[in-house]
């Protein structure tokens, strides 16, 4: 049984940071990917960021993200991070870190979601 134990979020000023942290348990199988994702309430789920398996550790981002947040992972300590930098109001959202087997099309695992809050 593989778990996705999210931590960190919270409330924060707009242009303010926060870092999320995944970490995966159980017996995931080899050559996963990772992402975040997120959904604000009454918009459908959106794409945040992604890394691909140690071996290749491609990243993407969603425009609307890009240079402000980073993803990370750590594979000995079986963490996904995500840095969050000059946060806006726009990012309030409950974000999720999911995984999913390198040649799969669908997350399989997901993490049980935080909130994040941007606002003065």
């Amino acid at each position: 049984q593989v778990h996705l134990v999210q931590s960190g979020g919270g409330l924060v000023q707009p242009g303010g940071s926060l870092r999320l942290s995944c970490e995966v348990s159980g017996r995931m199988p080899s050559n996963y990917d990772m992402a975040w994702f997120r959904q604000a309430p009454g918009k459908e789920r959106e794409f945040v960021a992604y890394v691909s398996w140690s071996g290749i550790s491609e990243t993407s981002y969603g425009d609307s993200v890009k240079g402000r947040f980073t993803i990370t992972r750590d594979d000995v300590e079986k963490t996904l991070s995500l840095q969050m930098n000059n946060l806006k109001p726009e990012d309030t959202a409950v974000y999720s870190c999911a995984a999913k087997i390198y040649y799969s099309s669908t997350y399989d695992y997901w993490g049980q979601g935080t909130q994040v809050t941007v606002s003065s």
